[in-house]
């Protein structure tokens, strides 16, 4: 057996170990599962706790963070985000560790003025490096309703998807040299931030403050994971219990990626030969990875 072969048998062991504990499920529930972190009366669970909102306004943005840390698992949240003129807006919604050498898995979504796209930006961290972006446009409007923005996450890989629909496959090429997020437990974040100094064409087009309070909704999460010392659910159904513990892209999949990149991704760090002069990422240099 190669030594990469030998490696990825030793990972699956490892973490059958790991969630080898009882799987507990429970109804998700803003107030018991997310804290209120900043924002003041601008960040607000409604509806008994089946809904969240964070505004923004000129004097400041809001955010909640979990109250647990995860480590691997499946991630679900409905989003609709801010409608109309949104230029300068960044609604953030990510995991991370703590520390100036933490893990990351990123969705940010860029506003833009009326009538113009949102981009969706991706990023993963390891070991506290990102640079490894991906952005898309989205194939409807993400203001008119609420869509499902998700994370796979388990030792081979992590995947981003929109409404089920991979976008995106990070996979694990430690045998590469490259790290991967597989040792620090993480917190669900999200935010609703003024970044109008770089996020609608790079700074150029500022929020327009008398469109303010700007206003984005959550509702429905799920999360199926494991915390430092067990394994857990909020999802309604059984169905997908253990089915992120290995899962990968089936054919099906593989060709919704491959759709989704050739026709919305507008930017992608494994291309930019500008901005690797000594050579791309080495995840990108083989095919396997990408």
């Amino acid at each position: 057996m190669s030594s990469a072969g030998f490696y990825g048998v030793s990972v699956v062991l490892l973490f059958s170990v790991l969630v080898s504990s009882i799987m507990v499920t429970y109804a998700g529930n803003f107030y018991q599962d997310f804290d209120l972190t900043w924002g003041d009366h601008r960040a607000k669970i409604l509806n008994g706790g089946k809904m969240l909102t964070l505004s923004l306004d000129k004097a400041s943005g809001s955010g909640f963070k979990s109250k647990k840390e995860y480590l691997f698992g499946r991630i679900d949240m409905q989003l609709k985000l801010v409608a109309g003129n949104s230029a300068g807006t960044v609604t953030a919604y990510y995991l991370s560790s703590e520390g100036a050498t933490h893990d990351e898995i990123d969705f940010e979504f860029l506003g833009n003025v009326t009538g113009d796209p949102y981009i969706l930006h991706t990023n993963v961290f390891t070991q506290g490096k990102g640079n490894r972006e991906q952005q898309f446009y989205l194939w409807f409007d993400p203001t008119r309703n609420f869509h499902t923005y998700s994370v796979i996450w388990n030792p081979q890989r992590i995947i981003f998807l929109v409404d089920n629909i991979p976008i995106r496959e990070f996979q694990n090429a430690e045998a590469l040299g490259v790290p991967f997020p597989k040792n620090q437990p993480m917190r669900i974040y999200s935010s609703l931030w003024n970044a109008d100094d770089w996020a609608t064409r790079g700074g150029l087009v500022k929020a327009d403050w008398t469109k303010a309070p700007f206003t984005a909704y959550y509702r429905n999460f799920n999360v199926n994971t494991c915390t430092r010392s067990s394994c857990a659910s909020t999802s309604t159904s059984s169905l997908f219990d253990s089915a992120w513990e290995t899962q990968g892209l089936d054919p099906i999949s593989r060709r919704k990626l491959r759709w989704v990149q050739k026709h919305y991704m507008v930017y992608n760090y494994c291309s930019d030969l500008k901005r690797f002069p000594q050579g791309l990422p080495p995840e990108c240099r083989h095919s396997r990875f990408l």
